[in-house]
C-alpha cells in the first residue's frame, strides 16, 4: 500500500527531522529516519547494519549539520510550514532491484517548506522510502556524494523544485 504524507505519523516525522535541523541534533531527527531494523531486513548485502551506521547515517548527520549551518542566524525563528511530497514520483521498487530482498515505495525530490524571518522557503529532501506503510527519510541532502560532506538539496525561496526523478 501506498504510504500517505499526510498521516500523523508522518507530520511528526517531518517535525522531529526540521527539530533535528535546528538543533543540529541527529537524536531528534532519527526519528523521521528509515529504521535500521527494516533497513537490515529490506537489503540483500553483506553486513546491511553497518553500512546503515557507517554509510545512511553517517550521510544523514552530515546533511543535518549542513542544514543548520545553511539557516544560519535565521535558525531561532525558523518553523515549518509544510512537507511537499511529488507523490505523482512515487514508484514502486520491486524485490531483486537496488539491492533490495522485499520492496517498498520510493519518492524522490520531496520539500521541508518553512518560514524564516517572514519569507517561505525550503530545502529538498532527497529520497524517503516506505516501511510498513509510512515513509522515511533515507536520504536528505543528497543520496550519491562524491566526499564526506553534508550537502543542503537544492534550497530555495518559495517551495522550490521538486528533484528528479528515479533513484532507489
Amino acid at each position: 500500500m501506498l504510504p500517505s504524507p499526510s498521516s500523523r505519523q508522518f507530520h511528526q516525522e517531518m517535525a522531529d527531522l526540521f527539530a533535528g535541523i535546528k538543533e543540529d541534533s541527529l537524536k531528534r531527527a532519527l526519528w523521521s529516519f528509515f529504521p535500521e531494523a527494516a533497513y537490515d531486513r529490506l537489503k540483500s548485502i553483506p553486513y546491511p547494519e553497518a553500512d546503515w551506521h557507517d554509510r545512511l547515517v553517517a550521510d544523514f548527520s552530515l546533511d543535518l549539520a549542513a542544514a543548520h549551518r545553511y539557516l544560519g542566524r535565521g535558525v531561532e525563528s525558523a518553523r515549518l510550514l509544510y512537507v511537499a511530497v511529488p507523490m505523482s514520483e512515487a514508484a514502486w521498487i520491486p524485490p531483486g532491484y537496488c539491492y533490495n530482498s522485499i520492496g517498498y515505495w520510493h519518492v524522490p525530490g520531496s520539500r521541508l517548506v518553512y518560514s524564516e524571518a517572514g519569507q517561505t522557503r525550503s530545502i529538498g529532501i532527497a529520497s524517503l522510502i516506505s516501511w510498513r506503510g509510512q515513509f522515511y527519510v533515507v536520504h536528505l541532502g543528497a543520496v550519491l556524494r562524491s566526499s564526506a560532506t553534508g550537502i543542503v538539496d537544492d534550497p530555495a525561496i518559495g517551495q522550490g523544485p521538486f528533484g528528479p526523478p528515479g533513484g532507489c
